[in-house]
């Protein structure tokens, strides 16, 4: 992950293939100059795998001094919110997608 934001120049990427949301500072510096990275997952509003049925996303905030040389410089909230998952469930059933889908929704993994 450092490498891919390296070669981009990338401080802060935002991404959600893997459905598990986290915030990884991450620090590239060199000859003791910090360097400070943010990696952060977003996670997914359907085919949770994190045991939470919930909805998921993401509020970023970049603090008005941001830099690179202090690692607290944005703040990730994760915030979930209530849907109708089970709706969410049965139109997958009732689609050509595998069942299995369904009950992932379901269990929250």
């Amino acid at each position: 992950m450092l490498r891919i934001m390296e070669q981009t120049d990338a401080d802060i990427m935002c991404f959600g293939h893997t459905h598990k949301p986290y915030h990884r500072v991450l620090n590239s510096g060199i000859d003791g100059q910090d360097h400070f990275r943010h990696a952060v997952n977003i996670g997914s509003v359907g085919k949770p795998k994190d045991n939470d049925i919930r909805g998921g996303y993401v509020m970023l905030t970049i603090n008005e001094n941001s830099s690179v040389l202090n690692n607290e410089s944005i703040s990730v909230e994760f915030i979930r919110f209530d849907y109708d998952y089970e709706k969410a469930a049965k139109a997958v059933e009732d689609s050509p997608l595998p069942n299995e889908y369904a009950e992932n929704l379901r269990r929250g993994y």
